[in-house]
């Protein structure tokens, strides 16, 4: 009897060690099933890459991280740079600009407007190769804006004052307890100015266009599609797929292979969403801007 036990004890054993982690054995099954790849095709390196600036832009470091590798990747022959954004902070802005730059020093670099490419990330463009625009998109906002509140008669009414001790004429700036004063105002038309100055330059520049005309393509005008070809701030009108073959022939690779989107990040992607989607249902006024 003995005899026979160690002779199926190995089987008996595999056996109960399945029991025992069954459920741990399949959920190792499904991870396998999800992040392992479908075919060869997935083993071969990408030569084209397809980076997303979408939405506002603050947080920047991500995206940057993407155009760097692109850069640096000898395997990368050519990126998509897919924009969809009304802008946001101006150093975020020129820190995509300036990769975009570098970038182009190295490789070719298409980028394709699929609904807005405005103010900042209009600015995060302006050095690519070629800008092509969905003929529905607004392009544009050539501009800079800094806003406040001026919460001084709320404060009076529910009985709140403020107080503060600075050394500097200017360093209550741009505070929302009273109205701003006109030196405070002219301080800040400085910076603005100044900003506007930069901005406007860089995309003349970058584009061949006049500086002296400025009035004609900035000044915060909003174009269509169409419009903004007029002026000089786009080269075609066109959708996604034209950007890409653009995108192939300046490369020039026989075969394009395009990245895809790593399986975890597109999963953590959709349950990001699906919370904000609840975050907003509960919390209505829970909004990041």
């Amino acid at each position: 009897m003995q005899f026979i036990k160690k002779l199926f004890s190995p089987i008996t054993t595999t056996m109960s060690f399945i029991q025992n982690h069954f459920k741990a054995m399949i959920f190792i099954l499904i991870l396998f099933l999800i992040f392992a790849p479908s075919s060869d095709k997935d083993f071969t390196p990408n030569n084209l890459v397809q980076i997303n600036l979408i939405g506002p832009i603050m947080e920047v470091s991500e995206i940057l991280e993407q155009i760097d590798k692109a850069t640096t990747n000898q395997d990368v022959k050519g990126v998509l740079l897919v924009v969809d954004s009304p802008g946001g902070a101006v150093a975020p802005s020129i820190e995509i600009a300036y990769a975009i730059k570098r970038l182009k020093s190295k490789k070719p670099v298409v980028v394709y407007a699929a609904g807005t490419i405005a103010s900042g990330s209009y600015y995060a463009s302006i050095w690519a190769d070629e800008i092509i625009v969905n003929p529905g998109a607004m392009v544009g906002s050539i501009g800079v804006i800094m806003q406040g509140a001026d919460v001084s008669e709320l404060m009076r009414k529910i009985g709140i004052s403020s107080q503060s001790v600075q050394a500097g004429k200017y360093k209550q700036i741009g505070t929302p307890n009273r109205e701003w004063k006109p030196y405070e105002v002219n301080e800040l038309n400085k910076v603005i100015q100044g900003t506007y100055d930069m901005f406007t330059k860089d995309v003349a520049d970058a584009r061949g266009l006049d500086i002296k005309k400025r009035e004609q393509f900035a000044n915060a005008h909003i174009f269509t599609a169409s419009q903004a070809k007029g002026v000089g701030l786009i080269d075609s009108l066109g959708v996604k797929y034209d950007a890409k073959i653009k995108l192939v022939n300046l490369s020039g690779v026989v075969n394009p292979v395009w990245n895809k989107e790593d399986k975890f990040d597109k999963i953590m992607k959709k349950l990001s969403a699906q919370t904000a989607v609840t975050l907003h249902t509960y919390f209505p006024n829970l909004v990041l801007k």
